[in-house]
């Protein structure tokens, strides 16, 4: 049960210790400095159209489960409270205003969802209250000073992946499929600044709608345009069902893909169609042997059992693995456990390993968090790291800033 502290915050004193001047700790929302517990909060759609969503929540709770019970956070313990919104953004409201203020907790940590979480900026910013890895895409995560996003943005992905085929494959002759909404748009604006940047043309772009289930004519566009390669930007289903009818065309091209289709779940869909796929990604294969990754799989299946390993849980992984860094950092700053000096010691992090994510950065006015992608490829059963995460490319990186 989440625990209760009450709405009455304890000013911080000065005491000298062998002649130094030290902060007391503050017992702001949220912190318990008697127990060494803080206490932060997320909303989760367990009920409502995207109940599976939870298991990024799943992967979150397991991280600290796994932190506390090997010593916490320098000695401090995470209380983690989840209440459900049914992935309806005014709930999501309802129950951060409750965390807030009935569960005194002293920061959101991977809430889920993009509109859910936008909605929660105006209330989050009236409180002062944290949200730190929001699990969605949004550039207005990038911007605003209480929010530190992990998820980058598509078109960033779609740029790296062109990056990497044009760089390090040596083609020329691209093509893009893009899932016709804000997903797949982002990709498309990513893609074509870059290609621009390069001084080159797609071969073709072809958008199609996220319940595409026969790309036969998408194919046949790709084909007839002599493509060498295909990004696609759009599901996992979309993925296996455009590999299958290139393959019933006999279309020989490169294929790449987002992040999130490189995943157990995608193989099972696609099969042996989907070896040799390359997919630009923030996180590491969810197959390493990194420390962390390995972490996350033991812990899965130690706390959530029946949930699979995948990205999608490794997403969850990560991003509640920012607030332990974020933390961390306050602690070792010395300065009083308050909400507002978590955002600064947070904005210190700089080129950070942070679960399966490379290279996170956040300074004052610029939470673009992810500034590094490596590229994946599907071998055999598993996924392989081919790429050592490198910079986005200027051109759609920079280009956040001023979203």
């Amino acid at each position: 049960m989440p625990l209760d502290y009450g709405k009455g915050l304890v000013a911080g004193l000065m005491f000298s210790v062998a002649g130094l001047a030290v902060p007391a700790l503050a017992q702001e929302a949220g912190i318990d400095p008697e127990n060494k517990v803080v206490t932060i909060g997320a909303f989760t759609p367990v009920t409502g159209p995207v109940p599976f969503y939870a298991i990024l929540t799943h992967a979150a709770e397991a991280y600290y489960r796994n932190l506390n019970e090997n010593g916490g956070i320098d000695g401090w313990t995470i209380n983690y409270v989840t209440k459900d919104d049914g992935y309806d953004p005014a709930r999501s409201v309802a129950v951060t205003r409750q965390m807030v203020e009935d569960d005194g907790i002293f920061a959101l940590s991977a809430p889920i969802g993009t509109a859910t979480n936008v909605a929660v900026i105006p209330y989050a910013k009236e409180v002062g209250l944290p949200v730190v890895g929001p699990i969605g895409g949004a550039s207005a995560f990038f911007v605003e000073p209480n929010i530190f996003p992990l998820l980058p943005d598509y078109g960033w992905s779609a740029a790296s992946n062109l990056d990497y085929a044009v760089k390090d494959l040596g083609l020329t002759k691209i093509a893009l499929l893009w899932e016709n909404d804000e997903l797949g748009k982002s990709a498309k604006r990513g893609f074509d600044a870059y290609m621009a940047e390069m001084g080159m043309e797609p071969a073709e772009s072809v958008p199609f709608d996220v319940k595409t289930t026969s790309f036969s004519p998408h194919i046949r566009r790709v084909a007839n345009s002599g493509a060498e390669a295909v990004i696609l930007f759009g599901s996992n289903a979309n993925l296996a069902a455009a590999l299958k009818a290139a393959d019933l065309q006999g279309v020989d091209a490169e294929w790449f893909a987002p992040f999130f289709t490189a995943d157990p779940s995608t193989l099972k869909l696609a099969g042996d169609l989907l070896d040799g796929v390359h997919f630009s990604s923030w996180l590491l294969p969810v197959s390493s042997d990194e420390a962390a990754i390995a972490a996350y799989r033991d812990s899965i299946g130690k706390y959530y059992p029946d949930d699979p390993v995948g990205v999608f849980g490794l997403n969850g992984w990560s991003n509640a693995a920012i607030f332990h860094k974020g933390f961390e950092a306050l602690l070792a700053s010395g300065e009083e456990l308050t909400r507002e000096n978590l955002m600064t010691a947070l904005e210190t992090l700089e080129d950070a390993s942070v679960g399966g994510a490379r290279g996170v950065s956040f300074e004052a006015g610029d939470h673009r968090g992810t500034r590094q992608e490596g590229i994946i490829q599907a071998q055999g059963d598993g996924f392989v790291l081919v790429k050592a995460f490198r910079p986005y490319p200027d051109v759609v990186f920079d280009g956040a800033k001023t979203q």
